[in-house]
């Protein structure tokens, strides 16, 4: 009967199930609180890695820090785990994973934990919580973990703002990056732009080449944004003079169909241009997708809607 259950659990559930556990882990100070706090205390070897963790990357100096504090004050905070599959008595950690490296280094016997009995879909998404809760990530990795949770998990901006702490407006924001060429993602990917720089590149016609002129001059955010302005004025001045000499080329965009493009690229994840003709009032949408994979999505939403 409970295998019943646990097949029929919707997806999405792992969302508020992680946070309800936080919060409760969170309220212990002591290890001799966090004991009354967690389902249980384990031997640290009984408690083992995801090996599907979606973070590879664990910052050294990050958790010599986070030892040294887990040495004055144990783990504050219980691992969430579940029962390993086989191993009668051992654990499989869903979050809390940079804890159980600095308790290793911190030379830790036993830690507490939550015992949960989520499923692998549930732990995939959790994992991605906590990976963009984390400070370090850099703005790329962390719009991907938002947009997997709406691909994924179906997951509405609104939902994740309310439950992750995070505006609306910073989420829109960061899905939007992904749909900047690979070669910006990469600048940002790597700290050669920040998200400021990103965004104001967005609306560029031509944002690979605005962004190399940023990252070989070190521009600051404010100058990037006059540089996209510029940008914008010279092309429309050149298209201005080739209409004068017979060229009829047509006007620049005009800034609410930018901010659809923007609006419609955050929405899809993925790059979106708009040609409009305004005197015969129709036009053409074009969707840029980077793999194919993208390309599956987008045919996976285009059919949901019909």
């Amino acid at each position: 009967m409970s295998e019943k259950k646990h097949k029929n659990r919707g997806l999405g559930r792992g969302l508020s199930a992680l946070m309800a556990d936080v919060s409760q882990a969170e309220e212990a100070a002591t290890p001799a609180a966090s004991s009354g706090q967690a389902d249980r205390i384990v031997p640290i070897e009984k408690v083992h890695p995801n090996p599907d963790q979606p973070r590879r990357n664990f910052t050294t100096s990050d958790l010599e820090e986070l030892a040294a504090s887990i040495r004055q004050k144990g783990v504050i905070q219980p691992l969430i785990v579940r029962a390993r599959a086989g191993e009668d008595g051992s654990f499989e950690i869903v979050a809390g994973e940079r804890r159980w490296r600095a308790a290793q280094m911190a030379k830790l016997h036993e830690l507490p934990v939550l015992v949960r009995d989520f499923d692998d879909t549930e732990v995939l998404e959790i994992a991605i919580i906590e990976n963009i809760q984390r400070a370090d990530l850099n703005p790329i990795e962390e719009a991907a973990g938002y947009r997997q949770l709406m691909e994924k998990f179906g997951h509405t901006q609104e939902k994740l703002s309310d439950v992750l702490g995070k505006s609306r407006s910073h989420i829109a924001n960061l899905v939007r990056l992904l749909g900047l060429p690979d070669e910006v993602q990469t600048y940002l990917r790597d700290n050669k732009l920040s998200a400021g720089h990103a965004r104001a590149l967005i609306t560029a016609d031509d944002p690979v080449a605005l962004a190399k002129k940023v990252v070989s001059s070190g521009l600051s955010v404010r100058e990037t944004e006059n540089l996209v302005r510029k940008a914008a004025t010279d092309a429309k001045t050149q298209q201005g003079g080739q209409k004068a000499a017979g060229k009829g080329q047509k006007p620049s965009k005009d800034a609410d169909t930018k901010a659809l493009e923007g609006d419609l690229s955050a929405a899809l994840g993925m790059r979106v241009s708009i040609q409009h003709d305004e005197n015969k009032e129709s036009g053409r949408v074009t969707i840029g997708y980077s793999t194919l994979d993208e390309l599956d999505e987008l045919c996976r939403m285009l059919s949901a809607t019909r």
